[in-house]
């Protein structure tokens, strides 16, 4: 009986699993858990900054109200793409993660963990966020607060899917927050936050209907705006939920184990 050899898989390729993925996402809370700069800045940020816009449009709610929603959708997205880029370079750059996938752990198994407890930091981020300004801060809204925070939700996953893809093109924690101007700001500007998209120069707003953050405000201000859910909240919602999937997609196709 003939016996043939199999080759040995590359580190970083083996199959995604439920146990690998869970254990990394474990790791990951655990070491949030001990520093608590990082946990003021996921939980309390967003929450102080929404109570300051509160009282900084004291004389007028109406100001707060049309803008409040939206930017319950964008501070998640800002806060996890800083965290979760910073958290990851910081990996590679101490070599834990070249330890990592040197072991049974493949890079989807490490993307989705980061994403899993990352995505469980969002789930408390945004239920903060989004009870403080509509029962406390009495934020006006036509309809459910609990599609404001499914929105929310998804807007704070997309943030962590952003994050872990650029930290891959960083050699530096400084690198990565570089990153922030060139991939937030200008999704800031052209998601309709300061003017409507449709009263844009043609060009920008062509750009911003491909950019993910223009879809997050539009789901904000459906809810604002309408008490049943509409076929465009189903169709933004969708968008974010799928660019927030590709982009975890092209963040383990990029993954490097190292920093060069």
């Amino acid at each position: 009986m003939s016996t043939q050899a199999t080759a040995p898989k590359a580190p970083g390729t083996s199959p995604l699993t439920a146990a690998r993925t869970l254990a990394t996402a474990a790791r990951v809370l655990r070491q949030l858990t001990h520093d608590r700069r990082t946990i003021a800045l996921l939980l309390l940020i967003p929450v102080v900054l929404i109570t300051l816009l509160r009282y900084v449009f004291d004389g007028s709610p109406q100001t707060f109200d049309s803008i409040g929603a939206s930017l319950l959708g964008i501070f998640p997205l800002i806060t996890m793409f800083l965290v979760t880029s910073i958290a990851t370079l910081r990996e590679r750059t101490s070599g834990t993660l070249e330890r990592l996938l040197a072991m049974p752990l493949g890079k989807g198994d490490l993307i989705a963990g980061y994403a899993l407890a990352f995505g469980a930091v969002a789930i408390v981020q945004s239920l903060l966020a989004t009870g403080l300004s509509v029962w406390a801060l009495g934020l006006d809204v036509t309809g459910s607060p609990w599609l404001l925070l499914l929105v929310a939700l998804l807007d704070a996953l997309l943030g962590t899917a952003l994050g872990l893809f650029v930290s891959a093109f960083a050699a530096s924690e400084f690198q990565a927050v570089q990153f922030m101007p060139a991939v937030i700001f200008p999704q800031l500007l052209l998601c309709g936050l300061f003017i409507a998209r449709d009263r844009m120069a043609p060009v920008l707003e062509a750009i911003s209907n491909v950019l993910p953050m223009s879809y997050a405000v539009d789901g904000m201000n459906e809810v604002r705006h309408h008490a049943a859910i509409t076929g465009d909240f189903v169709r933004d919602i969708a968008i974010v939920a799928g660019c927030a999937l590709l982009v975890l997609g092209l963040g383990a196709a990029t993954l490097r184990r190292r920093t060069a």
